[in-house]
Order: C-alpha cells, then structure tokens, then sequence
C-alpha cells in the first residue's frame, strides 16, 4: 500500500490504518518558543546567540527522541539495525525543522532594525503560528471536519499563548 506524504501506517488492529504526523514539527514548534522565553542575552551577539540556541536545542532533542523512541521500541535480543535508525532518525527531523523558521526570523530581525526583545516576540511570533500551522495541517491530513481543526488550531493557539504569557509576566 502506498502512503500519501506526511502520513504513516499504524500498527494497530488487523489493518493498518493510515496516519497523519506532524506531531514533531508541533513539538519541535513549542520547544522553540519556550527556548526563545527562555533564553536570556549573553555577550555581545545576542542575535547568534538566540540562533545557536535555537538550532542546537532542536538537535539536542532529536537526538533524545531518536535515541528514545530506538530504546523504548527495542526488540529483545536484537540490535538496532542502521535501517530503522535511519527511519527514527527520519520520522523526528521535524523536531529541527520546527527551530528553523524561528532561527530565521531572528536572523533577519537585524534588517527589521529590532532591538533584542522585539526579535524574541518576532521568533516567539513565527513558532507559534508555526505550531498552530502544523497543527492544522496534521488535521486537514486526517480528514478532521471543519470544527475539528478550528479546535486543534484553538487548543495550540492556547499552548503557544501560554508561554508567550510567562514570558510576558516575566519580563
């Protein structure tokens, strides 16, 4: 069987049903908004310094998925093979995809002319509607009704505004 892009089989009952996934790349979208929260100005290239953050966060909790997700799934007795590391490895890319865009916006904050705060609420910006964008789309890919996706869309909105409000309340 063919599986449409984006999609994945499952495992569970006596057919496999088809998937939708972009659960990486609204993780990976939250974890960049809360690294850009988060993260405070050191040295004198903030901007590079909220760059590195965010790609080298990204890459450090995909790792951890893939290592994770290869461990939990073990086959007793059996070694990993480079195939399925490769296919793990593969399935949570969109983890470091998702601190891309928000890496971007930081980098052209510089021709916006935005001081360090501004470029943080522009990166914090991009992440959510990323996620919410993903969200979305995992959704649509799912045949979700009209109600359902506005509700997805509602409910990572929220997830996102909930750590744009702490960094609001922190500042």
């Amino acid at each position: 069987m063919s599986i449409p892009s984006g999609m994945s089989a499952g495992r569970s009952g006596p057919h496999r049903a088809l998937r939708t996934d972009s659960a990486g790349a609204v993780y990976g979208s939250l974890l960049a908004t809360s690294v850009v929260a988060t993260a405070t100005t050191v040295g004198d290239r903030p901007r590079l310094h909220l760059i590195l953050l965010l790609l080298v966060t990204g890459l450090v909790f995909w790792a951890t998925h893939v290592y994770a997700h290869l461990a939990g799934e073990r086959v007793l007795g059996e070694p990993w093979s480079g195939r399925e590391i490769r296919r793990v490895a593969l399935h949570e890319w969109p983890i470091v995809e998702a601190a891309v865009l928000p890496a971007a916006a930081v980098a052209l904050s510089a021709l916006l002319d935005l001081d360090y705060w501004g470029t943080a609420w522009l990166a914090m910006g991009v992440s959510v509607a990323q996620q919410v964008l993903w969200a979305c789309v995992g959704a649509a890919r799912a045949g979700a009704s009209r109600g359902q996706l506005a509700a997805e869309g509602v409910v990572n909105l929220f997830l996102g505004l909930i750590i744009v409000a702490t960094k609001a309340a922190l500042k």
